[in-house]
Order: structure tokens, then C-alpha cells, then sequence
């Protein structure tokens, strides 16, 4: 924890002097364009691989970046998805899923979770992308498979219907950097600006 609180200090006396004029309008305006769902794990960080500043993305990180596909009841994901979608207007939105996934490993390894039963009951949202053995395969077809769930939600296939929104897939390569595109049809490449 003291590495934290030095954190909160760093930031409360370099950082948020700098940008004082953009949290004073961030305090009464929110308004992101991008919706971006990536894994928890935290060598991701949405913010920091896309050069955003506060206020331009909403995220939402799950364990292995899974979009449970629409159901009745409470789900946290889905009212985040919808917020995003039907109430902020998000314009994009972006799947990224990651090198060395662990939880796309554990899949593709058949790793025993039974001490862990909340984690494999929540990996079987991934169960759409179980049939690619090695583990990159398995996070790109997972990228496609949590796109495809996106669009079981009512607030985004409304927004597509409508032309409103934009979804990406996209891979990012911890040790390069490198950013991979998806589409639905199977086709790869490299994110340029």
C-alpha cells in the first residue's frame, strides 16, 4: 500500500495541477467515445496503450475479457454496455484481448480451477472459443466470440441497427506492443494510425 499512497501523492502534485482545467470539466461533463472491454489483468492498461486522457474512454476489465451475451437478471457487464451505449453514446467499441492470457491459458491448458469455481464458472463465457488449442488462437477466436455476445445485448444491436456504433477486436502483444486487429470473418491485421 505505500507504494500507492506515494502514487496518490505523485499525482495530487504533478499530475492533477496539469490537468486541473480537464478534471474541472470532467467534474460536470462525461462524455466518452469509446466503450473499450479489456482482460483485468493488469499489464493491460486501456488508457496507457491508447494514449487517452481522462474522460475519453469507459472501460470495463473482466478476467479474460468476457462479455457474458445478454440474460435476464442483474449483470454488472451488461448495465456497464448499456450505459455506455444508450446513455453516454458511445461511438466505438473496442474487444481487446492480450498475449498471455491467464485465463485463456487456463482454457487452452485445461488447468484444474476447482479451488477457483467462481473463475471457472465465469470462463465459461468463453466456452464459444474453446475448440483453438494454442493459446494465441484461443485469445483472438475469444475476441471474436465476446464481439458476437456483444451484439445479444439490446442497447448495442439497437445502436448498430442504427449505424451509431462501431465494434473492433483487437489483440495486444505485451512484449511488442503490437496491436492486432480482428473482424468477424477471420481476417488479422496490424492497427495503424
Amino acid at each position: 500500500m505505500p507504494d500507492i499512497a506515494a502514487g496518490v501523492t505523485r499525482f495530487q502534485r504533478d499530475v492533477f495541477p496539469v490537468k486541473a482545467d480537464l478534471f474541472a470539466r470532467l467534474a460536470s461533463d462525461h462524455a466518452p467515445h469509446t466503450l473499450f472491454i479489456s482482460c483485468s489483468d493488469a499489464r493491460v492498461v486501456p488508457e496507457l496503450i491508447t494514449g487517452s486522457e481522462p474522460g475519453e474512454l469507459f472501460v470495463i476489465r473482466t478476467a479474460g475479457n468476457l462479455v457474458p451475451a445478454c440474460s435476464p437478471g442483474a449483470d454488472g457487464v451488461a448495465a456497464s454496455i448499456e450505459y455506455a451505449v444508450a446513455v453516454l453514446g458511445v461511438r466505438d467499441v473496442v474487444v481487446c484481448g492480450h498475449s498471455s492470457c491467464g485465463a485463456m491459458t487456463a482454457l487452452a491448458q485445461g488447468h484444474d480451477l476447482t479451488s477457483a469455481p467462481a473463475v471457472a464458472n465465469w470462463l465459461r463465457h468463453a466456452d464459444a472459443s474453446r475448440t483453438h488449442g494454442d493459446v494465441p488462437a484461443l485469445v483472438r477466436e475469444n475476441v471474436r466470440a465476446q464481439l458476437a455476445n456483444l451484439t445479444t445485448h439490446p442497447s448495442v444491436a439497437r445502436a448498430l441497427a442504427e449505424k451509431k456504433v462501431t465494434l473492433y477486436g483487437w489483440v495486444f502483444d505485451i512484449a511488442t506492443g503490437d496491436i492486432d486487429t480482428l473482424d468477424a470473418t477471420g481476417a488479422t491485421g496490424a492497427l495503424a494510425a
